[in-house]
């Protein structure tokens, strides 16, 4: 099928109030562009030179969202157009996505990354270090980002149970915020689901899927 056909068939299952974001890694600019073309407007990156590549030779106004892991040296390059960053798994990334955020006189929109997997290669936060965060003088003094909700990464090739378990949790705890929500960070994003799993990331109560090789096709 056609990256314009994929899009379709995925569309078909994706709730109209859910965020389709097209993993587009690794991907060639004439495949974005057929995306584009198609109506998606909302691409995800894991690299960030990469990003910013693709950011100058495409429409602007496509809203790029970080979804790999982020190594402050490389906030810098992203901090003037990035929309959303999926993977804040530090009180030490946020603070430097703070600082170059100042820098470029804009407030940047921030997901706290949870790690949910049975895996210790994925990254992310424990509910313990998120709570932290969220309650210390450090996020408090933060002026040039919002916390606007949680992403986690559940783990690759397991049984549709497993899945509810590690997604039904990451919901849990997005309810569970969402009753201390302050002006700073509100809980109105909840990113899980790839192609792999994310109908069972719907079922549990997704609002954002990022998916990839579902439109693309494998990654080579």
């Amino acid at each position: 099928m056609s990256i314009k056909e994929n899009i379709a068939e995925i569309e078909r299952q994706v709730p109209p109030d859910v965020k389709l974001v097209a993993v587009t890694k690794t991907k060639p600019i004439a495949m974005l562009q057929e995306a584009y073309d198609t109506g998606c407007k909302i691409f995800g990156e894991n690299k960030a030179q990469e990003m910013v590549e693709k950011y100058e030779a495409l429409p602007k106004d496509i809203q790029w969202h970080m979804i790999g892991h982020l190594q402050t040296n490389k906030v810098k390059y992203l901090a003037p157009f990035v929309s959303l960053i999926h993977s804040v798994d530090s009180l030490k990334v946020l603070k430097e996505i703070n600082k170059q955020a100042k820098k470029n006189d804009r407030t940047i929109d921030c997901l706290l990354q949870i790690h949910i997997a049975e895996e210790d290669t994925k990254f992310g936060l424990s509910e313990e270090e998120v709570v932290d965060l969220l309650d210390s003088k450090e996020f408090d003094a933060m002026e040039n980002v919002q916390v606007s909700g949680l992403m986690g990464m559940a783990t690759w090739g397991v049984s549709d149970e497993q899945l509810r378990r590690e997604f039904g949790g990451l919901r849990q705890l997005f309810e569970k915020l969402k009753e201390k929500e302050t002006e700073k960070a509100t809980m109105q994003v909840l990113s899980m689901g790839m192609s792999n799993d994310f109908p069972v990331a719907l079922e549990e109560g997704s609002t954002m899927v990022r998916v990839g090789s579902a439109i693309f096709g494998a990654r080579k």
